[in-house]
């Protein structure tokens, strides 16, 4: 069953494609939300929509008191620096106050973390498509305490809620299903290329091989964007690099020799600084085989 968030006050710190969406659907689910972004345009247009604004990192911690913050940030370094750093969120924050990291970051990192405040992530998995819809999968780690804390706030933003385990294990997760993206990318754009070189309408086999053994979100939804050529970022490559690159880290930590995730890194890595195709959307990968 639901949990209401009528009247209860929520920070939002990151207003991206993601964040924007996750705040949107928070403050319709009736959350007095308080923004904070780094450039103003995002927080200007959350504040139209009924949200308010904090000037700085720190006011908006005072606001929210013992309550909950979100951050739906792009890198762990960022993450480190809007929570711990100078004007950072914890020169204003609550000893109770929970934050919740919806964002891919380092595991380490999110371990050391969690030693400091109380802490659930949360990182997720559906994309922008996901978080417009409000039915994102979401892969939660953090204390059971805290993760009933969080949980009226997944509820607002995702339909797939599991609590993986201890702090740390969403991030892991997230980065077992950023391997399968990766990979899968890069098979679906030699399937499909593989067939255009062979005289083959590469839309006709798409829609051929769903249904099939082959079918998935990646074959559906990029699948469609390869065929027409249609590379808007949703989800951008230099992202999905980076995503590549916390997986390897992670693989050799734990002792996992994958060749196949070395190829994915060596072929992200050619995408987004080789062929600067980073600010394309990581279905783009497409064109490394054109």
């Amino acid at each position: 069953m639901e949990k209401t968030l009528l009247g209860t006050k929520i920070g939002f710190v990151g207003l991206g494609n993601m964040g924007r969406a996750n705040a949107r659907h928070l403050h319709e689910h009736g959350a007095e939300v308080v923004v904070w972004n780094r450039s103003p345009e995002p927080a200007e247009a959350a504040v139209k929509l009924g949200m308010r604004r904090a000037a700085s990192l720190p006011e908006l911690a005072r606001e929210i008191g013992a309550g909950i913050i979100c951050l739906n940030l792009t890198m762990t370094d960022v993450v480190e620096k809007v929570v711990f750093g100078p004007g950072g969120l914890i020169e204003g924050l609550h000893p109770d106050a929970l934050i919740i990291d919806f964002g891919t970051t380092g595991v380490p990192e999110t371990k050391e973390f969690a030693k400091k405040v109380h802490w659930v992530d949360a990182p997720v998995s559906g994309g922008q498509v996901g978080a417009e819809a409000g039915n994102l999968t979401i892969m939660a780690g953090g204390s059971e305490a805290d993760f009933q804390r969080a949980l009226p706030v997944f509820q607002a933003v995702g339909k797939n809620i599991t609590h993986m385990g201890a702090s740390g294990s969403g991030q892991v997760t997230k980065l077992a299903n950023q391997l399968i993206v990766a990979q899968t990318i890069d098979a679906v754009a030699q399937a499909l290329r593989m067939a255009e070189l062979s005289g083959v309408d590469s839309a006709l086999v798409r829609q051929a091989l769903l249904g099939g053994f082959a079918e998935s979100r990646i074959l559906n939804l990029h699948g469609d964007r390869m065929v027409r050529r249609d590379f808007a970022p949703g989800g951008r490559a230099t992202l999905q690099l980076k995503d590549v690159r916390l997986m390897c880290e992670l693989a050799e930590s734990v002792g996992l020799d994958s060749p196949t995730l070395r190829n994915s890194r060596e072929q992200w890595e050619k995408f987004v600084h080789e062929k600067g195709h980073g600010d394309l959307d990581h279905s783009g990968l497409f064109r490394l085989y054109e």
